[in-house]
């Protein structure tokens, strides 16, 4: 037995856990619609035994790793807990007030709800609903500013980066020279400047100025492939990050890509076997920095014990991942 477990959040087949590092997983639905869509996993920041997950089915939270899932009223969810057209894609509790939740929906949109989940509102950020290509727009990433607790970013796929002052309540769109508007993932690496970084279908971005403007970085001269997904930072080291991508969504190859530099270079991991598809989400937990979970859209899971340096298979796979979060034994402040 480990001393953490992993949760994966699939597309139809709702919440897996396991405890055996990944090799095994069996299904953690109570409460839960069985063939539920789970895009958004997370931690509660104060509260290290909790878990959220955002479906298309509402908000749900799992208080202990033994519990049943709970649901969590919100304007956007079906009475009975059946889907009927609204889906989570991103969710933020917030790292300073836990009591304040942020909920990215597709179509685009952002809830807040600033009493643990008992009340919503819908912020009034004019996102673009819906586009021709994807028809419905959706919020693939939020994310607290670690330099200023007021300051949110939000992600849409397809509408740009968003930056909000003053937790929500107003909001400025920061998208200049990017290569796309079609935003998958969002991080910020320390420095002086701050290196702000968007992983987009067909590139990734830097910014050097806080977001006012945006420099594509070429990444098919450097990487297989240019479609990038998920971003993750180390959790005791946030210059070091990793960048999933592949040749498409979901398509049929992918790899992880790992930069110790704060984005200026990066070297693509050895995985120990090619990825069946784009790596779409990664997972660790602040308490094991060096634990590393990455998965494939089509359900391939590697780990990494290492913080990045070896990786290797899990035995189980999925039919479509598409999040992964880790609750841990031992437990660090955040």
């Amino acid at each position: 037995m480990s001393d953490y477990v992993v949760y994966a959040g699939t597309a139809g087949q709702s919440v897996w856990r396991s405890a055996d590092g990944g090799e095994t997983f069996s299904r953690k639905s109570a409460g839960l619609f069985m063939e539920a869509q789970v895009r958004a996993l997370t931690r509660h920041p104060h509260n290290p035994a909790s878990l959220y997950a955002g479906t298309d089915c509402g908000l749900y939270l799992l208080p202990s790793d033994s519990g049943s899932w709970q649901s969590i009223p919100t304007p956007f969810s079906s009475p009975d807990g059946f889907p009927h057209g609204v889906l989570i894609w991103s969710l933020l509790v917030h790292p300073q007030s836990p009591n304040l939740i942020f909920a990215g929906v597709c179509p685009a949109g952002i809830y807040r709800s600033t009493d643990s989940g008992k009340s919503w509102g819908k912020l009034p950020i004019p996102l673009n609903e819906t586009c021709p290509s994807i028809v419905y727009n959706r919020v693939t990433k939020l994310l607290s500013d670690p330099n200023d607790a007021k300051v949110i970013w939000a992600g849409v796929e397809i509408d740009g980066l968003w930056r909000s002052p003053d937790l929500g309540e107003t909001w400025e769109r920061l998208s200049d020279g990017m290569s796309s508007q079609d935003i998958h993932d969002f991080a910020i690496a320390p420095g002086s400047p701050r290196t702000l970084l968007a992983t987009t279908n067909n590139d990734l971005n830097i910014s050097k100025d806080e977001g006012r403007t945006w420099q594509p970085q070429n990444v098919r001269d450097q990487f297989p492939n240019a479609y990038c997904r998920a971003l993750l930072q180390k959790a005791d080291d946030p210059r070091t990050l990793f960048l999933g991508n592949g040749d498409a969504p979901p398509g049929t190859v992918g790899s992880v890509q790992i930069s110790r530099d704060g984005g200026a270079t990066w070297k693509m991991a050895t995985l120990s076997q090619l990825p069946n598809s784009t790596i779409w989400a990664f997972a660790t937990h602040p308490a094991l920095p060096d634990l590393i979970f990455a998965g494939s859209v089509n359900g391939y899971l590697y780990r990494s014990e290492d913080g990045g340096a070896t990786w290797v298979k899990c035995a189980h796979e999925f039919g479509e991942l598409r999040s992964l979060a880790i609750l841990a034994e031992r437990q660090s402040p955040e």
